[in-house]
């Protein structure tokens, strides 16, 4: 399998979190894609334009991070990040919609940042950060269902987390909400989430 990636996006990292757990990380080749670049290919895999993409053997391809994540998760016969069924699975899944809808408003947040200064629209720019943070204040009012071991839904919201912390630094969110951040604290050092740290891509 080829994995199109970029080491500072939340939705790889939660791919590559995928894969260490599951034990299938020297399976896939990793293939670094800007997708900003002009000249990148990655429509022909992927018509969003967009990482992760994964190109299965068959030449198959899977996207995007929730999709990728459940079929990694079925290739296993280990501890599984979805449950098969049930209100745990709905419950983890609910979680998952929570990191990644969290990851949207950061990214948007962040993407209308870097516009010129006089294109920005500071009310687009806020209401993002309050989603970011009703979705932290409802974390903080759920510790018992985030603590309550490591599935997708933990993966996800672990890797928005990060992805904020990195490019967003200014949200100084922890202050607020203990909880959520001794449980984030202690989730960094897991060895799947310690090693995907995001970062920059490097120059070309």
């Amino acid at each position: 399998m080829k994995l199109r990636f970029s080491p500072a996006s939340p939705y790889v990292r939660k791919v590559s979190v995928t894969l260490i757990e599951t034990g299938l990380q020297d399976r896939v080749e990793n293939i670094l894609t800007n997708v900003w670049d002009p000249e990148t290919d990655i429509a022909g895999d992927n018509p969003l334009g967009k990482v992760p993409t994964l190109i299965l053997d068959d030449a198959s391809v899977l996207y995007d991070s929730p999709v990728i994540c459940e079929y990694l998760d079925s290739l296993h016969d280990g501890d599984k990040l979805f449950l098969a069924s049930g209100e745990d699975r709905w419950r983890a899944l609910q979680l998952q919609a929570l990191g990644d809808g969290m990851t949207d408003a950061g990214i948007n947040s962040f993407l209308e940042g870097r516009r010129p200064e006089e294109f920005q629209y500071e009310q687009w720019k806020q209401r993002q950060t309050g989603v970011i943070f009703r979705v932290m204040d409802a974390l903080e009012g759920d510790l018992e269902n985030l603590q309550g071991g490591f599935f997708i839904g933990q993966v996800a919201v672990s890797c928005s987390i990060g992805w904020l912390d990195f490019r967003l630094p200014e949200l100084n969110w922890r202050g607020d909400r203990p909880g959520l951040a001794d449980w984030f604290d202690a989730v960094s050092e897991r060895p799947s989430i310690a090693k995907t740290m995001p970062a920059l891509p490097p120059e070309s």
